[in-house]
């Protein structure tokens, strides 16, 4: 049986992009006419012009944050939108199921087969047609338990519902249908296989497991691996679904194959350099709910290189922390786009991190500035004057040769006391 779900993972790298930027001008055209809310943000937007990364870059960033906001301002309205102008479905039989994420914020599932698309990492974490798989993630108010359910089915698996909790009776099941895999997060399984141990109840079926929804560290995979058990994780959400995937490679997550991802600057839509840390924006191809870069709030990298799975899709290194370091600062919130907004009145400056330290009450705040320009004194009152106008606060200036700050995604340090 082949390694690979569909002849997509393996084709050209520029066969693909060509590929992904010849479909994105109908996508963004079809945004325009059938979300209210993309054609207010697109409405100064020519679709047929957005045909490149570098178009598309020039695009506004949605963040989750607007789209609760324009949810919330909708549903105060009578008759309004629940999902804020942002679907292309309306309610029937092209909208089985509705969702809700912490907010709350509303998901639309549409009909279409594998609408999450979930069934390549499925088969990527090693399940085949044919296989039983005990599904942990949750059935109720959150899509996880159907996005991985229908994945599943397109795979041609058959699913148990196991939802969460109850975990003698998900040992009992386990033992008594003998599913080959678990999909769920990877604490639960955890806690599953201890309760099992604790039973004297052996689970010798289950031999591989696809995580989510939670940080899967080495430690922890080595954990399962002792027991017999290959887990493996994807980066998935319920706006967008399948974002990217784990390989039997174990080098990054390789990013699914219908949809645009950037890395950018957080607090920006602008890109970073290839291998910078960066806020990962998607845009989705999906033309139920045709998000548009979509911010996800999430930080990561582009990997260099192919997957030696054989896969030549790009490769993020997966979650590495979160994009929004929003900081209160002396009674003043400062942002990531203030950042960005100081370092773009400067081209002498390559990039910059705000380092607040102290204690409470008592902030000090100093912006480190990569920059290669000789006589740095003029300059560093400048930057100065530049932070008192954006943030309204005052903060020292400390210059650092070019590449000396870590590539970690950071903008804003919170380095102060809490004791």
């Amino acid at each position: 049986m082949s390694e690979h779900y569909d002849a997509l993972e393996t084709r050209d790298h520029f066969a693909r992009e060509a590929a992904l930027l010849a479909a994105l001008p109908s996508q963004v055209a079809h945004a325009k006419n059938s979300s209210a809310a993309l054609g207010q943000i697109l409405k100064d937007v020519n679709p047929a012009q957005v045909s490149s990364r570098q178009a598309l870059a020039g695009l506004p960033v949605i963040r989750k944050h607007e789209l609760l906001e324009r949810q919330q301002a909708e549903r105060a309205r009578v008759g309004g939108d629940p999902f804020g102008g942002f679907c292309a479905l309306d309610f029937g039989a092209h909208m089985p199921r509705i969702f809700s994420s912490p907010g709350p914020i509303y998901e639309p599932e549409g009909k279409a087969k594998d609408y999450w698309r979930m069934a390549r990492a499925i088969f990527a974490a090693g399940f085949r047609p044919g296989e039983l798989i005990h599904n942990c993630f949750s059935y109720h108010f959150v899509p996880a338990g159907s996005m991985m359910e229908s994945g599943a089915h397109a795979l041609g698996c058959t699913v148990f519902a196991g939802g969460t909790g109850q975990t003698e009776q998900q040992v009992q099941t386990m033992a008594q249908l003998r599913p080959a895999g678990y999909i769920g997060t990877p604490s639960f399984l955890k806690i599953i296989l201890t309760k099992a141990a604790e039973m004297g109840v052996a689970l010798p079926s289950v031999k591989k497991a696809m995580f989510g929804g939670e940080a899967f560290p080495p430690s922890l995979r080595d954990w399962f691996a002792e027991r017999g058990i290959a887990g493996y994780q994807c980066y998935a959400t319920a706006d967008l679904g399948l974002i990217a995937y784990e390989t039997s490679a174990r080098e990054g997550l390789v990013l699914d194959e219908d949809v645009i991802v950037e890395i950018v600057r957080p607090g920006t839509g602008d890109p970073v350099a290839p291998g910078e840390v960066g806020e990962v924006v998607v845009t989705t191809l999906n033309p139920d709910y045709p998000l548009i870069r979509f911010g996800t709030g999430d930080l990561s990298a582009v990997l260099a290189g192919s997957c030696p799975s054989g896969r030549t899709n790009t490769r993020i290194k997966g979650w590495m922390g979160r994009a929004d370091q929003t900081t209160k600062i002396r009674g003043m919130f400062v942002h990531p786009g203030q950042i960005a907004d100081i370092v773009r009145r400067f081209p002498e400056v390559a990039r910059a991190r705000l380092v607040v330290t102290g204690e409470m009450a008592n902030d000090a705040m100093t912006l480190m500035v990569e920059t290669a320009c000789g006589g740095p004194d003029a300059l560093a009152a400048k930057i100065g004057e530049a932070i008192r106008d954006v943030t309204k606060l005052r903060g020292d200036v400390e210059f650092l040769l070019p590449g000396s700050l870590p590539n970690d995604g950071k903008v804003i340090e919170d380095a102060r006391s809490y004791s």
